[in-house]
């Protein structure tokens, strides 16, 4: 289930329910969900579930439900197995046959490309980046090539070096982005990529915290637009005038009335050239 990803205040109805009637809450950090609860006034018992532990906690959850135990999922903020554990416990308790149902609630993402303002036909979800290598320069390389906007989240210590990667790989793209998410200090600025690491250093306070970054789509490359002259020269050869004129004008976005005239044109100048070859000897 989705926890509050900073202000406690976005937590649903449907997930304190749902916390209130649990057996157990597996969590990704125990003391995290214990303060979550305590604030609830809820007492359910705790076990951690994170990327260390997660296959031996799968089993242990598995023994719970065979009990007929209730459990909860939660990660340490947002929703379990977006660039957080869970993907694997979710897997092994539907293959057992226990049902999985979501409880959506706050997301990080969600949140960051909501108010990013970047229209896109399609997003990219990139998740965190690996932290360096050829593995970091090979998923660069794959994001560059897709025209997607794109999203993902980064950390404090890394997102100088993120963005200025990113220009490298992307080029003059913008990018949103989203700083401290629903807490105190959130920020949400949008910059070109080109000036991002300039922007992050004219202000200690904008590289703290936890990130979202959202990066503009690649710019759709128009097509080079047909010569209305040439185009018009081969529909005539197979049409009238009139309708040479209308489909040469739906082919190449001019002016139909204009396509017209240089149709008359053309047919005019194509049958004084037959007339004078006609007098040759």
């Amino acid at each position: 289930m989705a926890t509050p990803i900073g202000n406690l205040g976005d937590l649903t109805e449907r997930a304190r329910l749902t916390l209130a009637a649990c057996d157990v809450v597996a969590a990704e950090d125990t003391r995290v969900a214990r303060s979550l609860l305590a604030h609830l006034g809820i007492g359910a018992r705790v076990i951690a579930v994170h990327e260390h532990n997660e296959r031996a906690a799968a089993e242990a959850v598995l023994a719970l439900l065979r009990e007929g135990k209730s459990v909860a999922l939660t990660s340490d903020a947002g929703t379990p197995a977006v660039s957080d554990p869970g993907a694997l416990l979710v897997d092994r308790v539907r293959a057992e046959g226990f049902a999985v149902v979501p409880v959506p609630g706050p997301s990080a993402l969600t949140a960051a490309l909501s108010a990013s303002g970047v229209a896109a036909d399609g997003v990219v979800f990139a998740g965190f980046l690996p932290a360096r290598g050829a593995e970091r320069k090979r998923r660069l390389a794959e994001l560059a090539a897709g025209p997607w906007a794109i999203a993902l989240f980064e950390s404090p210590h890394r997102i100088e070096a993120t963005l200025a990667d990113l220009h490298a790989a992307l080029g003059d793209r913008d990018v949103v982005v989203c700083r401290e998410l629903t807490k105190r200090f959130e920020t949400i600025a949008r910059v070109p990529l080109a000036l991002a690491v300039d922007w992050l250093r004219a202000d200690g306070n904008r590289s703290r915290g936890e990130f979202v970054l959202v990066v503009e789509g690649r710019p759709v490359e128009a097509a080079p637009r047909a010569d209305p002259r040439r185009v018009l020269e081969a529909l005539l050869a197979e049409l009238s005038v009139k309708q040479a004129a209308a489909l040469a004008a739906r082919i190449t976005g001019a002016n139909r009335s204009e396509m017209y005239a240089m149709a008359l044109a053309t047919k005019e100048e194509g049958g004084a050239g037959k007339a004078k070859g006609g007098r040759k000897r």
